[in-house]
């Protein structure tokens, strides 16, 4: 079957059938890392990626997003790949995925490279195929610039370290929140199967950091660190249960990534939620974005967004008004004295803006008109602040009063989210919540 695969296809049909089988894995963010090219090889990596496909919040960055396969052992109900489904299969050889990266790069189209795929024959085959590929790339065609792998779990151990420092990234996709879902939709993977590799990794990556203080020329094993992609909405889990598996993940694992990704309805299957006109539930997925964004740059934690009694997100107001409306014991905090944390909890401050203030109000007392210079949203911010003891209008420190306005302000949504219109979130989509600064 394989050798069909490759003699009946040209490589531009693969890539047609294997760019498009990609298109539902939202976890391929190349931020963090840096690495310039040693002037011998081809590419280099750096933060702000390169021109030619632009994220929602204004920054270049480009990948080729593919699979290495889309054939798969697997019968995961939710999956367009599962092995039961009649969808036209094709395979890459490793130098065909070191031809497509080449010449793409050259073409100045893409930054690097996102590679996942479907499992061959077994998960040891697969990630001997993706570390072929690899190190081709990097040791024969000299590529230096940005790869995101995917870790196969119950791969060989020593297959995903060796492809772990060739790779920036890495990510393995817990695939639903829970155990039980995965028992449900996917019985053929196992949770211990997915966490084994995402542990080594960790560990991995501290090792390696002590190797490269003793040794300044060490290799770096996946100095982009790694993340992970939860599908939102095939299982009956609470936004509680989704956050709370989200916020173990960071602590536990030093992740540095959850992405959410709206279920898509690609499949039949009794199993699967019918949702209404087979829309996905990209508002749900949108404020799963938000919550994260809090617990890893607001310093929130997951308990105080959503407890048992109220295990769902606000669909009308997102997460930081709808905690800010809880607590209004708290506000209006004064501009000119409050703590950096403190207003990183005020609706309408981001954390560029807190520091912004912080930095700012050492020359002197700030007003509103400074405030809204420095990116803060005042048509949220205002019901919580004062600047010298006074509020920007006169207000009441009440809950319907504040929600109504907060309303009436019309929050800037994804595409999608009013019912028009869906598509999947793109990459850094999550960072541009009515702009970062103003969350």
């Amino acid at each position: 079957m394989q050798d069909a695969i490759q003699k009946e296809m040209t490589l531009n049909e693969k890539l047609n059938i294997l760019s498009d089988a990609a298109k539902y894995d939202v976890s391929c963010s190349s931020s963090g890392v840096e690495r310039k090219g040693d002037g011998t090889g081809t590419g280099n990596c750096s933060k702000a990626g390169i021109c030619h496909s632009f994220s929602a919040d204004g920054r270049c960055i480009s990948l080729l997003k593919i699979l290495f396969t889309n054939e798969c052992i697997y019968d995961c109900k939710y999956c367009i790949n599962r092995s039961s489904n009649d969808v036209r299969r094709a395979s890459f050889t490793p130098d065909e995925i070191c031809t497509l990266t080449m010449e793409f790069y050259r073409r100045n189209y893409i930054e690097g490279l996102f590679l996942s795929s479907g499992i061959l024959k077994s998960p040891n085959y697969t990630m001997e195929l993706i570390y072929a590929a690899l190190y081709r790339l990097r040791h024969v065609y000299n590529f230096q610039g940005y790869i995101h792998v995917k870790a196969i779990p119950g791969a060989d151990p020593a297959l995903i370290r060796l492809t772990g420092y060739l790779a920036d990234r890495m990510s393995v996709n817990v695939e639903l929140p829970t155990a039980e879902g995965l028992k449900l939709l996917a019985p053929h993977k196992s949770r211990k199967n997915i966490l084994a590799p995402m542990r080594l990794v960790q560990n991995q990556m501290a090792e390696n950091k002590q190797e490269i203080t003793l040794y300044r020329n060490a290799p770096r094993f996946v100095p982009a660190g790694q993340s992970t992609q939860m599908i939102i909405g095939a299982t009956p889990e609470s936004d509680y249960q989704i956050l709370n598996v989200a916020d173990a993940l960071y602590k536990k694992f030093e992740l540095k990534r959850v992405f959410y990704s709206a279920f898509v309805p690609v499949n039949k299957d009794k199993a699967l939620p019918a949702l209404l006109d087979n829309k996905p539930p990209l508002l749900r997925e949108h404020r799963l974005y938000q919550a994260d964004w809090l617990l890893r740059y607001y310093h929130f934690e997951a308990h105080e967004l959503l407890d048992e009694e109220n295990p769902n997100f606000n669909i009308l107001l997102d997460p930081k008004c709808c905690w800010a409306l809880r607590n209004l014991d708290i506000f209006p905090v004064e501009i000119n004295q409050a703590d950096y944390r403190v207003l990183l909890r005020v609706p309408g401050i981001g954390y560029k803006s807190a520091g912004r203030i912080v930095k700012a109000r050492r020359m002197g007392n700030l007003s509103f008109e400074d405030l809204k210079k420095m990116g803060v949203v005042l048509k949220r911010a205002l019901y919580f602040i004062t600047c010298s003891g006074k509020t920007m209008y006169p207000i009441r420190i009440d809950e319907d009063y504040i929600t109504r306005n907060l309303l009436n302000t019309k929050e800037r949504l994804p595409e999608g989210a009013d019912g028009m219109t869906f598509r999947q979130l793109s990459l850094f989509d999550d960072v541009n919540f009515s702009g970062v600064n103003g969350l």
